[in-house]
């Protein structure tokens, strides 16, 4: 499998998955550029990303057969069926409709709604105080959820990766999870987690080497 990502982005979500399935040696990372260089999205080689996925996005996989799969919520669920020992994903029923609909809010109220419009230096003020607006609402609910239980669905899977590789954007974002304690707790204990640990290390270690380019 090759996982096409770029640094802290939320193709992190990937690496930790895999690392939580203990099958990092297993994906061949390709770094694409989508920071310093952000309108031409080059991998490492020179070629253009959008020859991999149309939209220049991270992440992408290459299955074994070759296959593109993209947008992170399918990414992942890809990811916990190929390794359903690791129990990142439900096999199915209610569970896994729950696990559908924790992916969705994190991509569309939180990454797409919420993180996006405070970290992208183009983002019109308007956009940035209307995401604002909303944060009390979806923090909210989200801290409400997470109430007297470690993780989103009672255990660790491929939401919570997702999540917390958002949550880690907040400082660059200007969000203060001290606002919301059962949040600032979760990414917290999340941090200490052995996957997500090494993934969030890798991953700034990248940005860093990116950086000083």
């Amino acid at each position: 499998m090759q996982v096409y990502f770029a640094p802290l982005a939320c193709s992190a979500a990937t690496r930790i998955a895999l690392y939580e399935a203990q099958a990092g040696a297993e994906a061949e990372f390709i770094y694409v550029d989508i920071h310093t260089r952000p309108g031409e999205r080059l991998l490492a080689d020179g070629s253009d990303f959008h020859a991999i996925n149309p939209m220049g996005q991270v992440p992408a996989i290459r299955t074994r057969n070759g296959e593109i799969i993209t947008e992170n919520p399918v990414v992942l669920q890809y990811v916990a069926d190929q390794y359903p020992q690791a129990h990142l994903a439900p096999a199915g029923g209610m569970e896994r409709y729950r696990l559908q609909q924790w992916l969705n809010f994190i991509a569309t109220e939180l990454h797409k709604a919420t993180y996006i419009p405070l970290l992208d230096r183009h983002s019109p003020d308007g956009a940035k105080a209307f995401a604002r607006q909303k944060l009390a609402l979806r923090f909210g609910y989200l801290s409400q959820q997470l109430t007297g239980q470690d993780y989103l669905l009672g255990y660790f899977t491929v939401a919570d990766a997702y999540l917390m590789t958002v949550l880690n954007w907040s400082p660059y974002a200007g969000i203060e999870l001290r606002e919301w304690p059962q949040l600032q707790a979760y990414a917290q204990a999340l941090k200490q987690r052995p996957s997500v640990a090494r993934a969030l290390a890798e991953e700034m270690a990248a940005y860093s080497a990116e950086m000083s380019r």
